[in-house]
């Protein structure tokens, strides 16, 4: 499975439109903090043992702050990082954060999805 990274606010735009396909994992993350390190360890290591139909992206929140900060907007969901997101039909379906994103964590939202 092929993560992307997200830079620009316009590539939000192949995230909504990806999800009316297939669901998307969508991870907000620190690069300066451990904790984030560690979820989006867990996250790379369940795209790396599951090749489920899902599509997966990522955005460093520092890096790409813009980014970051509209997905919020878009989300309605408050910033916290590291952040995982599951989004169907242009809707977020779940999302996690800090030590509640795991690989089984990730799979259950999946599955239930």
């Amino acid at each position: 499975m092929a993560l992307k990274e997200l830079v620009e606010i316009d590539e939000l735009n192949e995230v909504w439109e990806t999800s009316v396909e297939k669901p998307v994992l969508l991870f907000k993350q620190s690069t300066t903090c451990p904790i984030s390190a560690d979820a989006f360890d867990e996250f790379n290591t369940f795209l790396a043992k599951n090749e489920a139909e899902y599509a997966a992206f990522y955005v460093k929140v520092r890096e790409s702050r813009p980014v970051s900060n509209q997905i919020e907007e878009e989300l309605g969901i408050r910033h916290q990082s590291p952040q995982i997101f599951l989004v169907k039909d242009k809707e977020m379906l779940w999302n996690a954060s800090h030590t509640e994103i795991t690989v089984d964590s990730i799979q259950e939202a999946l599955q239930n999805a």
